[in-house]
């Protein structure tokens, strides 16, 4: 006869999202993933206007590697007001909002 495991995992069932807030990096999870995402779509959006990157610079009034910072997924130093002015130059605009946490 096959026994019976006995020890149950603790996560199972639960959302990765409630995971990371059980061990205490959801906000900062979160915001590298928004990050992410937004230097994605700066990259797609400069793509699609076929932008260089010295071009964007000159655009938004920085240097060329102030760019790759904002760029570069892994680089949550960003502020605000450079990803405005990112958003701007690609012809987008930023939106940030809240919402009620779960």
């Amino acid at each position: 006869m096959k026994s019976v495991r006995s020890t149950k995992n603790p996560h199972h069932g639960s959302t990765f999202e409630a995971y990371l807030k059980e061990e205490g990096v959801l906000e900062e999870t979160t915001a590298r993933a928004v990050k992410r995402v937004l230097a994605w779509q700066i990259g797609q959006a400069m793509k699609k206007r076929h932008l260089t990157k010295s071009a964007m610079a000159a655009r938004m009034k920085t240097s060329r590697s102030q760019l790759e910072r904002l760029l570069d997924p892994a680089n949550d130093a960003v502020s605000l007001e450079s990803l405005v002015r990112a958003a701007s130059a690609v012809g987008k605009r930023l939106r940030i909002e809240l919402e009620d946490a779960a």
